[in-house]
C-alpha cells in the first residue's frame, strides 16, 4: 500500500464513516490500520487523536492507553467523617457521606455525591470532632438523616448506571473501617438495611501495599509521600480524603497495578 493510498483510505473512513454500516466500522478500521505503512499510521493516529482532542477526549485516551484495564468499569471512592471525642462517644455517626465515580478506563473523576447528615443521638458536635474534620455545626443542622441520606445515595447510583448488573463496580476506602464497622454499626443501631453494594470494597491501604511493598501506617499521609504526591485540601475532609485516595489510586494504575476487592464476603 503506497502513503497516498493509504492516506485516501483514512479520508475514506473518516469522511465516509456516517455512511459505513457502524457494525462493520471497527473491523474495516483495525484493517485498514494493519495495512498502513508505519509514516501513514503515524498520520492516521495524529488525525484521531486531533479529532478526539477536539472533543474534549484527548488527556481520557493518553489515560486510557497509558496503563493496563481495570476489572472494574467504575471505583467508587468513599469517605466518611463521624461523630468523636477523647474519650470516643458512642454510637458514632456519620456527618459526611462523600462518593466520588472513578472512571476504571482513565481513573478520571466524572461524578460526585456529597452530602452532611444530621447527626440524632448526640446532635451536638464536640469541640474535638470540628477541630479535627473542620465540619462545623452549621453544616450538620438541618441536613437529612443518614436514612435519608442513604435513600439518595441509591438514587444517585441507579442515576450514574451504576445498578445496572452488566456493570462492575466497587468502592473503595482508605482502610476497613468506613464500611466494615462504621456503615453497618450505625444502620444496626438504627433499623437500617445495608445495601449490597456496600458489602464488598477495596482497602487501599491494602492496596497499596502490594503495589509498593510497605505498609502505609499513617494512610493517606505516608501513601502520598510514597509516591511523591502533594496532598490535597484538608486532613480529615471527607470530600478532600476521597479526593487523595483518587489521585494515589490513578497513580497506582499508571504504574500498572490493577486493583482487585480486598473486603471478605459478608
Amino acid at each position: 500500500v503506497s502513503d497516498a493510498s493509504g492516506c485516501s483510505m483514512i479520508t475514506l473512513l473518516h469522511t465516509g464513516a456516517a455512511k459505513f454500516p457502524q457494525n462493520l466500522l471497527p473491523r474495516a478500521r483495525q484493517t485498514v490500520r494493519s495495512l498502513l505503512p508505519a509514516a501513514v499510521l503515524k498520520v492516521y493516529n495524529s488525525i484521531v487523536s486531533r479529532k478526539l482532542a477536539s472533543h474534549g477526549f484527548g488527556a481520557s485516551m493518553a489515560a486510557m492507553s497509558s496503563f493496563p484495564p481495570q476489572r472494574y468499569h467504575y471505583f467508587l471512592v468513599l469517605d466518611f467523617e463521624a461523630t468523636c471525642d477523647k474519650p470516643q462517644i458512642h454510637p458514632q455517626e456519620i456527618i459526611e457521606f462523600p462518593i466520588l465515580k472513578l472512571n476504571g478506563r482513565t481513573m478520571e473523576i466524572e461524578s460526585t455525591f456529597h452530602m452532611y447528615v444530621q447527626p440524632v443521638v448526640h446532635p451536638q458536635l464536640t469541640p474535638f470532632c470540628t477541630e479535627l474534620t473542620g465540619i462545623i455545626q452549621g453544616m450538620v443542622d438541618g441536613q437529612p438523616s443518614l436514612q435519608q441520606v442513604l435513600e439518595r445515595v441509591d438514587e444517585w447510583m441507579a442515576k450514574e448506571g451504576l445498578l445496572d448488573p452488566s456493570v462492575k463496580s466497587i468502592f473503595v476506602t482508605c482502610g476497613d473501617w468506613d464500611l466494615k464497622v462504621m456503615l453497618p454499626g450505625q444502620c444496626q443501631y438504627l433499623g437500617l438495611p445495608v445495601a449490597d453494594y456496600f458489602k464488598q470494597w477495596i482497602n487501599l491501604k491494602k492496596a497499596y501495599s502490594f503495589a509498593m511493598g510497605s505498609w502505609p501506617k499513617n494512610g493517606l499521609l505516608d501513601m502520598n509521600k510514597g509516591l511523591n504526591l502533594q496532598h490535597i485540601g484538608r486532613p480529615h475532609s471527607g470530600i478532600d480524603d476521597c479526593k487523595n485516595i483518587a489521585n494515589i489510586m490513578k497513580t497506582l494504575a499508571h504504574r500498572g497495578f490493577i486493583f482487585k476487592q480486598t473486603s471478605k464476603p459478608f
